[in-house]
């Protein structure tokens, strides 16, 4: 297994999602299918690590595609391309084992968390099926949530030189809920680190903290976003701008 293989309907957004993917190395190589039997062809041929699959597609349609690639390669883990209003499909695949959904105009680096999460489960579309309901914050589905909220700018890893005020001072942003949610800078830090696709133990490392502190704050952040999981919380952060 390998690499993603990207599918949707629109030729536009096929093509930024494949030059977006490309700069995510746990997504390399990079494959695009338009309809769901080039999908299928692509997956027999070399099952991939993760599949974004156009909630819209065409016949079969979304389900059944989801239904066909847990029979060809139950750990591939799939993520749905979708806005959180279309719930009656999105309920239906993950329902059958999808992991999640993300918006179209998903930027690179909520893919390469999207990666970091995928690749820390021990299995993908099995894992989905039969756990309960994740938080998130939008109407609640089966699957952990990767949805970063619609109208994102396409967001890119920020380097130590770059991160900006939010990660020396600490950050803030109004929760779904109208409530205030506020950050400590080392909460920032780390959720920089994690939207760069970085383990606990190297945030430890850049930040001469040890692994277990690293933990402590990752939970906190967690329980301040609402988040179930890193990929959840780098989507929250950059939906806020709590992160950029």
């Amino acid at each position: 297994m390998a690499g993603v293989v990207i599918c949707h309907s629109s030729a536009l957004i096929r093509e930024r999602l494949v030059v977006t993917s490309v700069g995510v190395p746990a997504l390399t190589p990079v494959r695009a299918a338009g309809t769901v039997d080039e999908l299928v062809a692509l997956v027999r041929r070399t099952p991939p690590t993760v599949v974004l699959l156009d909630a819209h597609i065409g016949a079969p349609g979304a389900v059944d595609a989801v239904r066909a690639l847990r029979a060809l390669s139950p750990t591939t883990a799939v993520v749905l391309l979708a806005m959180p209003d279309d719930s009656e499909s999105l309920d239906k695949a993950l329902a059958l084992g999808a992991r999640g959904f993300l918006a179209p105009e998903v930027g690179r680096a909520e893919l390469a968390a999207v990666a970091a999460h995928v690749m820390a489960s021990p299995s993908a579309m099995g894992a989905a099926n039969g756990h309960g309901h994740a938080p998130r914050p939008l109407p609640s589905g089966a699957a952990p949530v990767l949805h970063p909220g619609a109208g994102v700018p396409t967001p890119r890893p920020v380097g130590p030189a770059e991160q900006g005020p939010a990660a020396t001072q600490g950050a803030s942003a109004v929760s779904s809920d109208g409530q205030v949610v506020v950050l400590t800078k080392r909460e920032v830090e780390v959720l920089v680190g994690m939207s760069n696709g970085q383990s606990n133990s190297q945030i430890g490392q850049s930040l001469f903290l040890s692994e277990d502190t690293i933990k402590t704050h990752a939970r906190r952040l967690f329980r301040k976003l609402g988040a179930a999981d890193r990929a959840q919380a780098v989507a929250i952060g950059l939906r806020r701008g709590l992160i950029r």
